[in-house]
This record gives C-alpha cells, structure tokens and sequence, in this order.
C-alpha cells in the first residue's frame, strides 16, 4: 500500500515535468546546484560570524556525518532502484542508476538546514524553505520517489536535533563545572 502510494505521488508530480520550460529549468537548478549555497552558507557562517554561528557551523558538520553515515547504511539495508530504472519517468537530469532510497540531497539540505534552524529562527525558516524545494525538484526531475524525499529530510532533522541536544548538554555540563570549581560568594573556606 505505502509503495503503490508513494509510486502515485511520485506520478502525479513527475508527470508535469517537461511540459514547462521555465519550471524545468528552475527544477534542474534546485536540483544540481542549489546544494552548493548550503555549502556557501556554512562557510559564509564560519567566516563571516563568531560565537554562537561558529558553534551552529560545527553542530551543522557533525549533525551532516552523522547523517550521512545514518544514510550510508540504510542505502544498503533496504536497497530500492530509481524511479527511472523500474518505471518510464519524465528523467530531467542525468544521474547513476544507484540506490533510490533515502535520498542524499535531502539529508544534506535538511541537515544544515535545520541545524541553522535551531540556532537561527529567522535564515533557518529561509533554508528550510529552500530545502523542500530541493527535495520537491528531485521527484520532479525523475530521480527520487516521495518516500526516498521524507526519509532523507527525517534523518537530516532528526540527525541536527540529537546533536544540537548533545552539544547543548556538554556546554550545560562544561558551564556547571567550571561554576562549581569556583567558590560562591561569601565562602572563604578554600
């Protein structure tokens, strides 16, 4: 049932591809290029902010690892072809008939997306935004399934909170030692 409904999503949308020039090219874009400025981004943030931004940027690249790693193993536990392999698709971009399942593009933009989120509301939702967009072309253009889109944004954000939940832990935990080294007011007995 869930395959027969993620193949009709995957249809419905993918079946709209080549019939509107400029919404294929803009597809095509989001698609190939538009992880680049999540790149950019990272190295904008690490560069061009201290502080707090630096600690997202370092959150947002281990958040990706994990990510990836999580990826990396379930695109080999629960191998799916591409929608171009196993069905006549509107293929807008090339790509290598390689594992479906869970989409990379959608881990990658989803995992610096939210880790930027999490730290900064306002570009977060910006980031976000443009992170189902990547997500909704990859259908678009043939290469991906609904499912494979989901899963890739589920490990992406969950990837980013568990370790922006872990980061906060060890600062909360390096803060509360270094005050309770430190004598309270009034306490002259050291």
């Amino acid at each position: 049932m869930l395959l027969s409904w993620d193949y009709s999503l995957f249809s419905w949308i993918n079946d709209a591809a080549g019939s509107h020039p400029a919404i294929d090219a803009i597809m095509r874009f989001l698609s190939k290029d538009a992880e680049y400025l999540f790149y950019l981004a990272v190295i904008v943030y690490c560069f061009t902010r201290k502080g707090k931004d630096r600690g997202m940027v370092v959150q947002a690249l281990v958040s990706a690892c994990l990510a990836f790693g999580i990826g990396f193993v379930l695109s080999h536990l629960f191998y799916r072809d591409r929608p171009f392999v196993t069905h006549h698709v509107h293929q807008m971009i090339e790509h290598a008939a390689n594992a479906s399942f869970p989409s990379d593009h959608s881990i990658g933009s989803f995992v610096i997306a939210f880790s930027i989120f999490l730290c900064r509301k306002k570009d977060g939702v910006f980031w976000l935004i443009l992170a189902v967009l990547i997500g909704f072309s990859r259908i678009w253009n043939g290469v991906h399934y609904p499912t494979d889109v989901i899963s890739g944004a589920i490990i992406g954000i969950v990837s980013a909170l568990v370790v922006y939940k872990l980061f906060d832990k060890l600062v909360w935990r390096k803060r509360s030692r270094s005050r309770s080294s430190r004598p309270f007011p009034g306490d002259y007995s050291r």
